[in-house]
């Protein structure tokens, strides 16, 4: 199939550096339908179409109450109840549709919002260097988006790999040799420092060009090794059992991600916007705590409210029995088991844990 030119895919007012690969016309085409007038009074919100932070991603929306029906293969869902357009993106694009306007909200990993970061500084480098003046603004809008919260699910790492049977044992070991990625500005800052380190070392000016070469993949990075393509890959690892498999092994680690929200830094509806953060904020605060409650006599009640001091504070209720008090208190759900077997031991009594289903942040 013939691909048309950049010119074609960007119409002139666009920075195409600071877009997508002008080689993907599904997400050019998806630029241009965020733009499409019967979305125009909606707040658009990018949620991850497929992979590892879908399902999750969806479960926090259900507990959220944004009511959607997606038809099947299309990437665009009108949510019922609010004013939303669910907009379904490759987690890798949505950094770039918030950060440009495109969308005001979206879900997506650390890791990719922080390689779209890196690319548009290198980006912005190569324009020093050529002489081009980088834009504060396009479009009139400040680009960049901001992170909201952490979502708590979608843990991983990025790291630097090497076959476990060969003769890198440290990331300094690969610095001139192939590296697979398909992170690649964030493995090329990250071989740019070890390379500016150890010409500082060496005594040997720095700033040069980079030595190691990264070579992109868009898919089966862990197999890049065992075929000959790289000598050493960076790639997600959330178990490292497919690493092991593939007979790698870790060596460094290029930073730690976790799914996160992130907004526009021109959104079309704020109030909305931080209507929705609060409703997702509460389903985060469910999920990590329960509600527990027990009964106490009253001069032991400083040391029970030692082990639940609550999120804020512990609520206290005096009984109708004198010398008693009843205690309810947000307690994290992973300590809950130790929490009870203290609170025994200091003679409260009637130790209930109830689920929370939703909650507001103060």
């Amino acid at each position: 199939m013939d691909i048309a030119p950049e010119s074609q895919c960007f119409p002139e007012h666009r920075e195409p550096g600071l877009f997508l690969n002008p080689n993907d016309l599904q997400a050019v085409a998806m630029t241009e339908l965020t733009h499409s007038p019967s979305l125009q009074d909606r707040m658009l919100f990018a949620v991850p179409k497929k992979g590892r932070l879908n399902q999750a991603a969806l479960n926090l929306l259900e507990g959220a109450d944004i009511q959607f029906r997606r038809e099947h293969r299309l990437d665009i869902a009108l949510v019922k109840n609010l004013p939303i357009a669910l907009i379904f993106l490759p987690a890798a694009d949505i950094p770039t549709f918030v950060g440009e306007g495109q969308c005001d909200l979206g879900i997506t990993g650390l890791d990719q919002v922080q390689e779209h970061d890196a690319y548009v500084r290198a980006t912005a480098r190569a324009r020093r260097l050529s002489g081009e003046i980088k834009p504060e603004e396009i479009d009139g809008k400040t680009p960049g988006c901001e992170v909201v919260m952490e979502l708590g699910f979608g843990s991983c790492k990025l790291q630097v790999q090497a076959p476990e049977k060969g003769q890198y044992n440290c990331t300094n070991d690969l610095v001139g040799k192939n590296i697979g990625t398909s992170f690649v500005r964030l493995a090329e800052e990250h071989f740019a420092r070890l390379e500016h380190e150890d010409d500082e070392k060496d005594g040997v000016p720095t700033g040069g060009k980079l030595r190691t070469k990264i070579i992109q993949l868009s898919g089966s990075v862990e197999a890049a090794c065992a075929l000959g393509v790289a000598d050493g890959i960076v790639d997600l690892v959330e178990s490292g059992e497919t690493m092991r498999a593939c007979g790698l092994k870790a060596i460094d680690t290029v930073m730690e991600s976790t799914a996160i929200l992130i907004k526009s830094r021109s959104p079309r509806n704020p109030e909305l916007l931080d209507l929705i953060a609060s409703r997702i904020g509460g389903v985060i605060t469910a999920q990590k705590y329960v509600l527990c409650q027990y009964n106490i006599e009253r001069s032991r009640l400083a040391e029970a409210t030692k082990i639940t001091p609550g999120k804020r504070a512990a609520t206290v209720t005096p009984l109708d029995e004198d010398g008693w008090c009843a205690v309810s208190a947000m307690v994290a759900q992973k300590s809950i088991a130790l929490v009870m077997d203290e609170l025994t031991r200091v003679g409260a009594t009637d130790v209930l844990v109830l689920s929370i289903a939703n909650s507001r942040n103060s």
